[in-house]
């Protein structure tokens, strides 16, 4: 099967961001890796070497297409499959808020691999607080669900994680939020959408 290359222009903003964060030829798990764009990206233009794991019949199908090798796994079972410090990174992209244990997810992502990088919708987006003044759940491009059909179940804010990354000693070595493509600089924690952090293993 030839495989798909992924040109730098349909690669979110945030995945550059996350892409710039990752040493070229390095070792990289992308959990809830969706159609493998990351790790094609950054297989082509890092020359990394990795794998995904994805639940998803279709989109497992598509990252194999792109060239992407995948495991398929329901992330909540663990990544038992994987060794200690097996990989440089790994990878949580628009997921953490969906998983069901927060905690072990974010343990065994430090027990695999040396630096772990997530993103999540930031909750503390002053339209939200907008939303829930005037009776309503937030809906918005991160957050596009109704209360009663949405896979959010743990929404925080900016310091929410970084609360829980000290509790869990994660050290937090990168942070960058977006608006959209837009990278936002000032005050990111009323006007960002979207929150990225890097942190290191204390392991």
């Amino acid at each position: 099967m030839s495989r798909s290359t992924v040109a730098p222009k349909h690669v979110r903003a945030d995945l550059k961001r996350i892409a710039s964060w990752i040493e070229p030829e390095s070792r990289v798990l992308d959990l809830g890796c969706g159609d493998g764009t990351l790790l094609a990206y950054l297989q082509n233009s890092k020359n990394v070497t990795g794998a995904g794991v994805e639940l998803s019949d279709e989109l497992v199908i598509a990252s194999v297409r792109r060239g992407v090798q995948v495991i398929q796994q329901n992330l909540e079972e663990g990544l038992a499959l994987f060794d200690d410090q097996q990989f440089d990174t790994v990878v949580l992209s628009r997921t953490l808020q969906s998983m069901h244990h927060t905690e072990h997810i974010l343990r065994e992502m430090a027990r695999v691999a040396r630096f772990g990088i997530v993103s999540f919708p930031n909750f503390g987006y002053w339209p939200h607080g907008w939303s829930i003044l005037s009776g309503r759940m937030p809906v918005t491009g991160e957050m596009p669900y109704q209360w009663f059909d949405t896979p959010n179940i743990h929404l925080c804010t900016l310091k929410d994680f970084e609360d829980l990354a000290l509790a869990l000693s994660l050290r937090i070595t990168h942070l960058a939020t977006f608006n959209g493509n837009k990278e936002i600089k000032m005050l990111p924690g009323w006007r960002s959408t979207l929150a990225v952090y890097r942190f290191e293993s204390p392991y």
